[in-house]
């Protein structure tokens, strides 16, 4: 299940695929009472699926990008920190070990 950072639920994927199978229907039905050939009531569901994914896709990447790092990154980030050599002004690293 997704969740904001403050914790309420924002879209569950229960109520994603409810609600595409429900504008896939209306979609369906639009057509089929339209009098639209079978082609063109798969053509224009197929499209009304592609970009309820699309959305659902850019929703929870820009979710995933405005959440905030979690305690175990900033722990992680604070272990490299103090572990780490702290580099001279010039030194440089090697993985090279002199022979003497």
């Amino acid at each position: 299940m997704l969740a904001s950072v403050d914790g309420s639920t924002e879209m569950s994927l229960p109520k994603f695929i409810f609600g595409m199978l429900f504008a896939l229907a209306i979609v369906i039905s639009w057509s089929y009472f339209e009098g639209a050939s079978l082609g063109t009531i798969v053509l224009r569901a197929v499209i009304c699926a592609a970009i309820i994914q699309a959305g659902y896709f850019v929703m929870v990447f820009l979710m995933v990008a405005r959440s905030a790092p979690t305690t175990a990154d900033r722990m992680r980030e604070a272990e490299r920190s103090l572990g780490a050599p702290k580099a001279a002004e010039g030194e440089k690293f090697s993985a090279r070990r002199s022979i003497r």
